[in-house]
């Protein structure tokens, strides 16, 4: 099993990303995908989800508006579009495959794979 993710970077306040994890060696399309970020000496936290379906995604509350979870099941792709970036999103991003229930979808624990991390740091 294999989750890489791309598209990191330094952008400026009010910049946007695209980050794209690809999967490989499980089942993608029965699989909630998410992105989950996290800072030094702090705990990895929750950013969006997306069901198999590809419904409407679910976000933190630091997410709504400004980014926008995608996928597409054939090339076994998750996206995480992040539009109006702040300072405060500066962290390492993982893309993570849970088949868990939505009560469970924020949870670390839930999660059965992961990437490795992509780095976004938004400064000027």
């Amino acid at each position: 099993v294999q989750l890489v993710e791309s598209g990191g970077g330094l952008v400026q306040p009010g910049g946007s990303l695209r980050l794209s994890c690809v999967a490989s060696g499980f089942a993608f399309s029965t699989y909630t995908m998410a992105w989950f970020r996290q800072v030094p000496e702090k705990e990895r936290e929750f950013v969006a989800a997306a069901r198999y379906t590809g419904d409407n995604g679910h976000y933190a509350d630091s997410a709504k508006g400004r980014f926008t979870i995608s996928r597409d099941n054939v090339k076994d792709i998750v996206y995480l579009q992040m539009n109006n970036l702040k300072p405060e999103d500066t962290a390492v991003y993982y893309c993570a495959a849970t088949r868990s229930v939505m009560s469970a979808w924020r949870s670390i624990t839930a999660y059965a794979y992961w990437g490795q991390g992509t780095q976004v740091t938004v400064s000027s």
